[in-house]
């Protein structure tokens, strides 16, 4: 038998902060205490999921109706090339992660990239970022 661990890894997750009023904080402490939850972040993660699950419809169809990829999406330095030697540009809309291969240029970047539009994270070198500032909304 084996055991999978469901819990997402580090790298597959993204640090926010949030600010409570003394009361709610107060609240959701007191969950905790009581064994409801294991920690403020459980609670915190669970409440989102939950919010998530109800509106879900409205995200599936928002997702739909803006094209966007749902998930994890990277792009590899032969498929920019391969868009690039194909005199195209990509505008990559995502909700999840997107992102761009350490070997990729700047220029290559510039070169087959007119847009990103990332809902979620977007992961690539500094320098690509950078070259690709103006193009990221």
């Amino acid at each position: 038998m084996s055991v999978t661990d469901i819990r997402p890894k580090a790298s597959d997750t993204e640090k926010i902060t949030i600010n409570l009023g003394l009361v709610d904080l107060g609240q959701v402490d007191l969950l905790v205490q009581e064994g409801f939850y294991s920690n403020r972040t459980d609670l915190i993660r669970t409440a989102i999921r939950n919010q998530l699950l109800t509106h879900a419809e409205v995200i599936r169809q928002t997702v739909t109706r803006r094209s966007l990829v749902l998930g994890l999406q990277h792009y590899t330095r032969a498929d920019l090339e391969a868009v690039r030697d194909a005199g195209e540009r990509l505008q990559i809309q995502v909700l999840g992660l997107a992102s761009i291969a350490a070997d990729v240029s700047p220029e290559l970047a510039v070169a087959s990239i007119a847009s990103i539009s990332v809902l979620g994270a977007f992961q690539a070198s500094t320098a690509v970022k950078a070259a690709l500032a103006d193009r990221i909304n």
